[in-house]
């Protein structure tokens, strides 16, 4: 049974930490999300440049919007993520696709990009779909 837009940022908004550092949920259907935050002064490292750990937490949010959107818990059971570049614009956005899905596991990539189109990095994640709901 999948859960409405709705429903689901009713869940996801419990993530304390993603509300701590500034993630938003844009939108969220079926095996699908977005996700995007605005750069500020304490997400960058000691080089002035957006540190990893937001870009990472950006695309895990994505993720886990994107299979949960289902209605089943899903908990990732592995991801990996490739940086590409520094952002060079101050809106980081990052969009969840559904790959794969089958009653135990699913498959999702998610791109994370600027709001020039630069392309910040890839996340690639792995879910195990419990038998229980939402």
């Amino acid at each position: 049974m999948d859960l409405t837009e709705q429903e689901l940022k009713e869940f996801l908004n419990k993530d304390r930490f993603a509300q701590f550092i500034g993630l938003k949920l844009l939108e969220v259907k079926p095996g699908y999300a977005v996700t995007q935050v605005e750069i500020q002064e304490h997400h960058l490292n000691g080089f002035d440049h957006v540190q990893g750990g937001l870009t990472f937490t950006l695309a895990d949010l994505a993720f886990a919007a994107a299979a949960n959107s289902h209605g089943r818990a899903s908990v990732g059971i592995n991801v990996s993520i490739c940086y590409f570049e520094a952002p060079k614009g101050k809106i980081l956005t990052a969009t969840a696709r559904e790959l794969h899905k089958n009653a135990k596991l699913a498959g999702y990539d998610v791109d994370v990009v600027d709001e020039l189109g630069t392309p910040v990095a890839k996340f690639t994640g792995l879910v195990y779909r419990k038998k229980q709901t939402l």
